[in-house]
């Protein structure tokens, strides 16, 4: 599983190289989620298990998604 900072989101890449999915930070739950926009790619459990400890790291401090300037 690859996880690729775009913008302010992690572009979450499978070992296909298929996009599953993005995490993001919900400012209203103050914690990191990971959302699929079009909700078609089937997930496995190894792959979930990946996502949920990026998710977990994340709001622990341990992971950090890097701030893009655009100027």
């Amino acid at each position: 599983m690859l996880f690729l900072s775009i913008q302010q989101e992690l572009d979450c890449i499978n070992d296909g190289g298929s996009i599953i999915g993005k995490i993001k930070f919900d400012a209203d739950e103050k914690q990191h989620v990971f959302y699929q926009p079009d909700g078609v790619v089937v997930i496995s459990e190894a792959e979930q298990a990946q996502i949920n400890e990026r998710l977990a790291g994340l709001d622990e401090g341990r992971y950090s998604i890097p701030m893009q300037d655009d100027d």
